[in-house]
């Protein structure tokens, strides 16, 4: 008789086991290495994912244009980046939609060392990821304020994505300024460089990385993506608690392979309450029209008059994820 209960013991845990695994949902994520991805370190770390029924898949993209590629062709399902780079897919037909925020942008402006002002950057070659979306409309923006134009006043030289900038800035100082967001710009700092200022002191409000997917994935997977959104602002809520700073510190210096005590100072930006990641990675409007009417202004996109921002957004699947959080 035990030996019946436990083999029937055995069969039902195999048999929870089994439909566990059955119910578990695999999300290929494509990211750029840096801060921003703190939630997502910490959720995998921590099994915040796995208890949502989620296996991540974490990719990192070495610039835009490839991310962009990638997600219009199935080659994963989540993109986190700045969110402009939504809008310009979705401009090509692909239908892509912005359904979570992340940060307000937390790049900034630096320049070689001998560069005093914006103004100093006239003559000089300025290096950007893609030359029409994001940051680099950021920097345009900029110099475009202190009257340079990019191809007659300066060089905008398209490269790679933040770790390849600042590499390059390093190893060559012809490359005088470029958008670095931490830890690469804690170590640019480091290394002699210097800020000119944040995105949002150089141009105003600014939704900077932001969670972004097909709107034909979203609507036939939208519990998955629910169930995603509510994992990333919990596994959110833990990487931010000063209560787990010394976990989340160990977790970024793991993954980036960075210092003990350059993890330490990136967390402290991560948690800062007004420049760090967004609380819950509420989507900031205000930024994101923001982010259109740059893209408007800069490249002449919808004939040089930005559209309301409801057509590239759809926020619905993140009001239920926190809807379920809250239960």
């Amino acid at each position: 008789m035990m030996a019946r209960l436990a083999a029937a013991a055995l069969l039902t845990l195999i048999g929870a086991s089994s439909a566990m695994a059955q119910a578990t949902t695999k999300l290929r994520l494509n990211v750029f290495p840096g801060i921003q991805n703190l939630p997502i370190f910490v959720g995998q770390a921590k099994g915040v994912f796995a208890r949502h029924g989620l296996d991540i898949e974490l990719q990192f993209t070495p610039d835009s244009p490839k991310q962009r590629e990638g997600l219009a062709k199935g080659a994963f399902e989540i993109a986190h980046a700045g969110v402009d780079n939504s809008v310009a897919l979705a401009e090509t037909g692909a239908g892509s939609i912005i359904v979570m925020g992340g940060d307000s942008s937390l790049q900034e402006l630096f320049v070689q060392a001998d560069v005093k002002s914006i103004a100093d950057l006239k003559g000089r070659t300025v290096i950007v990821d893609a030359p029409n979306t994001a940051y680099a409309l950021v920097v345009r923006k900029a110099l475009q304020k202190e009257g340079l134009q990019a191809g007659r006043d300066y060089v905008l030289k398209p490269t790679a994505g933040t770790a390849g900038r600042s590499k390059l800035m390093k190893e060559n100082k012809e490359y005088a300024a470029s958008m670095l967001n931490p830890p690469f710009s804690i170590l640019a700092a480091r290394d002699g460089l210097k800020s000119l200022g944040a995105a949002v002191e150089l141009v105003g409000p600014y939704q900077g990385t932001g969670c972004w997917v097909l709107r034909s994935w979203a609507e036939a997977n939208a519990k998955t993506l629910e169930r995603y959104l509510a994992a990333y602002v919990e596994s959110l809520r833990l990487a931010l608690n000063p209560a787990n700073r010394a976990a989340a510190v160990a977790i970024l210096s793991e993954r980036l392979k960075i210092a003990p005590e350059i993890a330490a100072a990136t967390w402290d930006i991560a948690a800062d309450p007004v420049k760090g990641l967004t609380p819950d990675a509420k989507l900031d409007l205000d930024g994101l029209r923001n982010v259109l009417a740059l893209r408007a202004e800069m490249i002449g996109t919808w004939g040089g008059k930005a559209p309301e921002p409801d057509r590239y957004v759809d926020l619905s699947y993140y009001q239920r994820a926190l809807a379920a959080l809250s239960k």
